[in-house]
């Protein structure tokens, strides 16, 4: 399904692509449904109704907050993240939004946004549905679903999801279709979807809009590592980022470069960016807002440890290859699998992730077409089955710590299938089917509704 790199690669808001900038996609959608149906000037009241783990999880993921936004018409890579709070204060005082920004209605809260604990749609773990009224007439309904990484589909879209992707000039389904076609035109995975990109976009404009992506991930690093104080939510977790900056930064060069102390730094940017991403901060999904610091943190370590021009060549080419690399390999996962919690568990995120940044590293660093295949399959196998079990429905607990394991799993990975020549036993196809069945197999209860695991075992204070 996913044609683009800039699919998986979104600028938004945090805490949770599948539950935040989904939803707020959904509802901004909706308004805009309304529109071209021609009912939105007859409708004086809306109706949003969550479902499953939206409504399960959805105050701690900041859903709420998200369609409130959505129906305002605000999109999530455009919303000033710092003017959220005073605009949801004007909607429970006056009890009235302007759908679409300039169309006021009335709006009660407890009446208008529902949340339905028990009940699932049949479609998708993550479901909403938006009703517009004139008086106690319905004039327009319709359901949307967020499957993971700010990917959202409407009930019709669902019903047909396999059609709706654009054919791409060298198309792939599969880790193995993928390696042919490289070997076929003589090709890294990184030229090739390069190629794909350039049926959508020049070379130049891919260039400067992967490294747009970068920079705003860094922007992320460098604002977590100044912010203090406790996140919000109710757990009172401490931010740690701006302290271990703090001591990191009093470091000698030798001392800064020792191999654990460097592992002290990955791990610092993770935290940094989901920090922000629980703060409500801009990140980018990569390729979901949980696992938004895993990626950040492996390209932070490639450029501030590893990356020497005389051998690797210019940064800004590197960056590129990097998410180029992550990018497709990300994409076998959401074709073949899932990147929702919802659906599989954190294997989807957390490990698909890691399977993406394995790549990119290995890319980096010169590794061939196997090698990087074999850096994903690596990043991926030692993530099968872990659960997504946050504590309170908060994206932090274990959250901002598992983003650190999975940059650190993701470079040893890299290093692992860089010490070996490509061949491995386990298939990286393989690996995603294990993913996804593993993910059917998987109780729901460890599927991001926080009622089992650490959620229900961990005091929530």
């Amino acid at each position: 399904m996913s044609i683009s790199v800039f699919e998986l690669f979104k600028v938004g808001v945090g805490p949770s692509s599948s539950h935040t900038v989904g939803p707020m996609v959904a509802a901004r959608q909706f308004v805009q449904d309304l529109r071209e149906q021609h009912k939105l000037a007859q409708t004086d009241r809306v109706e949003v109704h969550l479902y499953g783990s939206l409504a399960l999880t959805g105050i701690g993921h900041g859903t709420d907050m998200a369609v409130l936004m959505g129906l305002l018409g605000e999109a999530p890579d455009t919303i000033d993240v710092d003017t959220i709070d005073d605009k949801l204060e004007q909607i429970a005082q006056n009890a009235s939004l302007n759908l679409a920004s300039d169309h006021a209605i009335e709006f009660n809260r407890e009446r208008d946004l529902q949340f339905h604990n028990d009940e699932f749609l049949p479609q998708h773990a993550n479901g909403m549905t938006c009703r517009a009224f004139d008086g106690e007439t319905l004039l327009f309904e319709r359901s949307y679903f967020s499957i993971g990484g700010g990917f959202v589909l409407s009930e019709e879209d669902f019903a047909h999801k396999e059609q709706i992707a654009t054919l791409l000039p060298y198309d792939f389904s599969s880790a193995e279709e993928l390696m042919n076609l490289c070997e076929r035109h003589g090709w890294t995975i990184a030229e090739l979807a390069m190629a794909n990109e350039k049926a959508f976009h020049t070379e130049a404009e891919v260039k400067a809009m992967l490294w747009h992506i970068w920079q705003v991930m860094d922007a992320s690093i460098q604002r977590g590592c100044r912010q203090h104080g406790t996140l919000p939510g109710g757990l009172k977790v401490r931010r740690r980022a701006a302290e271990l900056y703090r001591e990191l930064s009093k470091q000698s060069e030798e001392e800064r470069r020792n191999g654990l102390a460097i592992l002290d730094w990955v791990s610092l940017y993770a935290l940094a960016v989901n920090e922000e991403n629980a703060a409500r901060g801009r990140i980018v999904t990569a390729p979901t807002n949980g696992a938004a610091g895993v990626i950040p943190a492996a390209i932070a370590y490639y450029v501030d440890f590893v990356h020497d021009p005389d051998i690797h060549g210019d940064l800004k080419d590197q960056v590129v290859k990097f998410l180029l690399t992550a990018g497709a390999i990300g994409m076998l996962f959401k074709k073949n699998a899932s990147i929702s919690a919802a659906e599989v568990g954190c294997q989807g995120e957390i490990g698909v992730a890691c399977s993406m940044a394995s790549a990119g590293l290995a890319a980096v660093q010169g590794g061939s077409n196997q090698q990087i295949e074999n850096a994903a399959e690596i990043g991926m196998e030692h993530n099968l089955g872990l659960t997504c079990d946050p504590i309170g429905g908060l994206v932090q607990v274990p959250c901002i710590e598992r983003n650190t394991m999975g940059a650190v799993k993701a470079i040893n990975a890299a290093r692992l299938a860089l010490r070996g020549d490509g061949a491995h036993i386990v298939p990286l196809d393989s690996v995603i089917e294990t993913m996804r069945q593993t993910g059917i197999d998987m109780q729901s209860k460890y599927k991001e509704t926080s009622q089992g695991g650490l959620a229900v075992n961990a005091v929530n204070c």
